[in-house]
């Protein structure tokens, strides 16, 4: 993967020390996941959106124009996540401007990770990560850069309701 000109990693760093959440509920899951969905609508993006906490998925959701292939990448980032606790866009980012591509930097088969952009820790205030928000569908700085849009505006109306 080549590294993509005008993102510096110093900029993915603190997307992630600013989005760390309070808490991470079934409902703030449903309701980030309901949020990716309703802009995906108003913008006719063809996306596929999911919601983990852990290994639980607490909401998936295909668009129209979307196919299986797009769970199949949401595995891979999410694997990225879950292995190394930053976004996909992020590690991959780093091994891009290191000079190799993410698979050989990491000793991982890319069939099983894929470190483009579009998933995104959800780390808690005290507790660290404990989950993933993950699109697939678009090129991979609009998938990160939408989820990141929806976490900032969450974060900035305090999350949702707890259940």
């Amino acid at each position: 993967m080549n590294a993509i000109p005008d993102v510096s990693l110093a900029e993915l760093e603190r997307e992630e020390v600013e989005l760390q959440l309070d808490r991470f509920t079934n409902e703030d899951a449903l309701a980030l996941g309901l949020r990716l969905v309703e802009i995906a609508r108003a913008e006719h993006l063809a996306i596929t959106v999911n919601v983990c906490r852990g290994e639980q998925r607490l909401f998936h959701h295909a668009l129209a124009g979307t196919s299986a292939d797009n769970d199949v990448w949401i595995e891979r980032k999410n694997r990225v996540v879950r292995r190394f606790g930053h976004s996909s866009l992020l590690i991959g980012q780093r091994a891009a401007q290191a000079g190799r591509s993410f698979a050989e930097q990491a000793l991982v088969d890319e069939s099983e990770f894929a470190a483009h952009g579009g998933a995104f820790p959800l780390n808690v205030r005290g507790a660290g990560l404990v989950g993933t928000i993950t699109v697939s569908g678009l090129p991979q700085l609009e998938d990160h850069r939408l989820v990141v849009r929806v976490l900032r505006e969450f974060a900035a109306r305090g999350g949702a309701p707890s259940d």
